[in-house]
């Protein structure tokens, strides 16, 4: 894997969490009827079930959290926005939620027998960080899992957006710059990083999902509303240059139109698990 140019880790974390502290409200009416089919086969990579203590990171609108605590598991979730916090406690007032960093966590070593991150990952400054903080509140044989979208070319409901920004738009607008956003889609860099880390037994498992959208415009307004990165990106484009991206991405989404009913876009998801050493 190429090595990433150099980047600020602060103002890009800076960037993301104002990200996340505007779209907390509409994230899940955005992307949760994809992110909640990764939630079941997250927590069983994991090893959740009852009696087991949880740190769900980056823990978002609380689906994870609050599904584990459904099996019967000891859940906690922490999350860098204080407003996914408030949605998460609003949603779920009997799991416990906590405003935190996933790279500096806020609980002892050894205080968990698993950690979760459901597509977290894409977003951190210093995921290594992260995931070094992950081993360390793990305790031995505790079990790490997380999930990430495939690359662009198979999570076309990704690919197909930032073809058409390329076509008829800027990709550099002054945004700040951050990790490569498919990083971990790289089963092999999954390994190389997790192992070390100090994890053993690393699995990165393909999940086949789609998005139905009734057009392509339907799909740029679920970025706009429930996005950072790709938010950002489309935000900072000209009136001329969005109209010419929603063009480009009218024609490039033709072959997943069904009939003349709806768009089927692929978006298929990676889990990561591991076994902390």
């Amino acid at each position: 894997m190429e090595v990433p140019p150099p980047f600020d880790p602060e103002a890009f974390k800076r960037f993301e969490h104002q990200g996340w502290v505007e779209v907390a409200p509409a994230y899940a009416g955005a992307f949760s009827e994809l992110t909640l089919e990764a939630v079941e086969p997250l927590l069983a990579a994991a090893g959740v079930g009852a009696g087991v203590r949880l740190l769900d990171v980056a823990s978002g609108p609380g689906f994870v959290a609050g599904a584990a605590a459904a099996r019967g598991a000891a859940a906690i979730g922490l999350d860098f926005s204080a407003t996914m916090v408030a949605e998460a406690r609003r949603r779920f007032p009997a799991v416990e939620f906590h405003e935190g960093d996933a790279e500096a966590l806020p609980f002892e070593a050894g205080a968990f027998d698993a950690v979760t991150m459901g597509f977290g990952m894409l977003h951190l400054a210093r995921p290594e960080r992260a995931i070094a903080e992950a081993h360390r509140v793990l305790r031995p044989g505790g079990r790490y899992a997380f999930t990430v979208w495939d690359a662009p070319e198979q999570a076309v409901m990704f690919g197909l957006v930032l073809q058409a920004v390329e076509a008829r738009g800027r990709a550099e607008v002054g945004l700040p710059a951050g990790p490569p956003f498919f990083r971990f889609s790289d089963s092999e860099e999954c390994r190389r990083t997790l192992e070390a880390a100090g994890f053993s037994g690393v699995q990165a498992r393909t999940f086949p999902l789609a998005l139905r959208v009734a057009s392509t415009d339907a799909l740029l307004e679920r970025f706009l509303s429930g996005g950072v990165r790709t938010r950002a990106l489309l935000l900072a484009q000209t009136e001329a240059a969005l109209a010419g991206i929603r063009a480009a991405l009218a024609d490039l989404a033709r072959p997943y139109l069904q009939g003349d009913r709806a768009y089927l876009l692929p978006a298929p998801f990676v889990l990561i698990s591991a076994t902390r050493l």
